[in-house]
């Protein structure tokens, strides 16, 4: 969304054609003004920066989120008319930028830095870090907006959490976590109802694992609700939008007859919350008390109509009237800064595409069975599954590993190269999966294949996804004509390039693996091991592998 302006001056209503023709062109030419002045100061003057008390304004830039800025507005224009003759005058620019916008470039040091600042959420203050100082807020909070789930009611059968909220068919649509505010307290919510529910890590993972690969493997991230609500509000749609109650009761305004309503899950939401900050690398007391005096004037009984018709609640979040909106709401605790950073965090990690080779044990041990089922088929099943949570952007490839398998000797072959996961390349690797079995007396050669695994990919390396070996096994490397494990750490610690990093995210499974083994390789690449000592737990083991990317 571009940057937008809009001009508004006071001036004596007698000469008002001659100033809106004349001055009119001179603020179009200038830039977007709002001069706000004490009328009716001692000098009886009333046009445009006369008088007295308005010789010598304080210019300030203001930028604030888009749908604010009619409000702000109209807080302006009422401030223009306070007959006090002490008031301090204040000349505004008012200029509507997306928040993440405004946060990156203050704290990138941009000239594009304003003197006052209204995000949609406080949650950007802490982003907007210059690196000597983090912006003051003035003002906690000119209005408010609790972050709602809004789709068909059929997709609300369980509205416990967020997190079950996403669960059973729907297909949540998240706005861009980095770039919007409802995006980015949708996964803080989800954070902060654990303090309320028994959820393990396990849990968040198997349900936030696929939204990130689905979303992040999307051209274009969402970030603007309105077309969602379009979709969600569809026939038989399953799709659930986060987002803000404000956005979603102004759509309901324009659009009376999609079948949509908004909710809030019985743990409690987040909430939008409008501080106003002091962005102004000098003059900050002067800018202060103009970013007072506006909130003054956003929260006076004047414009509390205009800005409940706005869709916005109040800082207290008293419900909008005439039965809009959720009605009360339950708050969840506000998160930290760090809570803010590690999510963001998490989410980028989380929704980078991948460029990996599956690599599969199919030494002899592979054939013992647990319940009913081998040791391969349980790797296979795992692996087929976790498939599935990979993006069509993704690039896989596949190998299988024991003794003496492949060309010349080696302990590996590949039985697909590595490609983007067309229908083609997805049919290519479970037709190889679905083949695969152990091979009898074979065994496992582990710090052969590691090794070559890593140099595979480095050979074809891709800077925009997670570079990665994913290692299924079920034991230790026994083959007698390999390397040590000192050799093939060393070796490993060799390859490894901080610009071009290959981690080995190793799954170990059953009782015979020698997971202290599997962590020494893995650490030698910046990876990770995990052992799964039931093979039945190996898919919760592969999506906890997907989180450590």
């Amino acid at each position: 969304m571009g940057k937008h302006s809009s001009a508004v001056t006071k001036s004596n209503n007698n000469r008002r054609p001659v100033y809106l023709t004349a001055v009119g062109l001179l603020v179009l030419s200038l830039g977007a003004v709002f001069v706000v002045r004490s009328f009716g100061s001692s000098s009886g003057a009333d046009g445009f920066l006369g008088g007295g008390s308005c010789d010598d304004p304080t210019q300030i830039q203001l930028h604030t989120t888009p749908e604010m800025q009619p409000q702000l507005e109209s807080a302006a224009k009422a401030l223009s008319t306070k007959k006090d003759s002490n008031a301090p005058c204040y000349q505004f620019t008012i200029t509507a930028v997306p928040s993440a916008t405004d946060a990156k470039d203050i704290a990138s040091g941009s000239d594009n830095r304003p003197d006052l600042w209204v995000p949609d959420s406080s949650l950007w203050v802490a982003q907007a870090d210059d690196g000597q100082s983090v912006p003051t807020v003035a003002v906690p909070s000119i209005a408010t907006s609790p972050l709602v789930l809004v789709g068909r009611s059929e997709n609300f059968a369980n509205t416990s959490s967020w997190l079950g909220a996403f669960e059973g068919g729907v297909q949540p649509a998240l706005l861009d976590p980095l770039t919007t505010s409802a995006g980015a307290l949708t996964l803080l919510s989800i954070g902060q109802e654990r303090a309320k529910t028994s959820t393990t890590n396990n849990q968040v993972a198997a349900v936030m694992v696929p939204i990130a690969q689905r979303l992040g493997s999307m051209p274009k991230p969402y970030i603007d609700p309105t077309g969602l609500f379009g979709r969600a509000g569809q026939d038989n749609s399953d799709v659930v939008v986060p987002a803000s109650e404000q956005s979603f009761v102004k759509f309901q305004e324009e659009h009376p007859d999609v079948q949509l309503k908004a909710v809030v899950p019985q743990t409690g939401t987040l909430v939008l919350d409008y501080p106003i900050a002091v962005t102004a690398k000098s003059d900050n007391a002067a800018i202060t008390e103009a970013a007072k005096a506006l909130a003054e004037e956003m929260l006076s009984d004047g414009l509390s109509q205009a800005r409940d018709d706005a869709g916005f609640r109040d800082p207290l979040l008293s419900p909008l009237a005439g039965g809009r909106g959720v009605g009360d709401i339950t708050q969840l605790t506000k998160p930290t800064a760090a809570a803010v950073q590690k999510a963001l965090l998490d989410w980028t990690r989380l929704s980078l595409s991948a460029h990996s080779i599956a690599v599969i044990d199919v030494s002899g041990s592979m054939n013992q069975k647990v319940g009913d089922k081998t040791r391969m088929q349980l790797t296979i099943d795992a692996a087929a599954k976790g498939l599935k949570l990979f993006p069509d952007n993704a690039a896989l490839g596949l190998w299988s590993f024991s003794t003496k398998i492949g060309p010349y000797g080696a302990d590996f072959r590949e039985l697909v190269p590595i490609s983007k996961l067309t229908q083609a390349q997805r049919n290519k690797m479970l037709t190889s999966l679905k083949a695969q079995k152990a091979i009898p007396n074979g065994g496992t050669g582990l710090f052969d294949t590691a090794i070559a695994a890593v140099k595979a990919v480095r050979s074809n390396y891709d800077s925009s996804a997670v570079n990665a070996v994913l290692l299924f096994t079920d034991g230790k490397n026994d083959d007698p004509g390999s390397p040590t494990l000192q050799q093939t750490i060393q070796t490993l610690e060799g390859l490894r390039d901080p610009a071009r990093p290959v981690r080995i995210i190793a799954l170990g499974m059953g009782p015979d693996v020698d997971g202290t083994e599997l962590r020494q390789l893995a650490q030698a690449t910046g990876g990770q091991a995990y052992v799964a000592r039931n093979p039945t737990d190996l898919q919760q083991v592969f999506i906890d592998a997907l989180q450590s990317r």
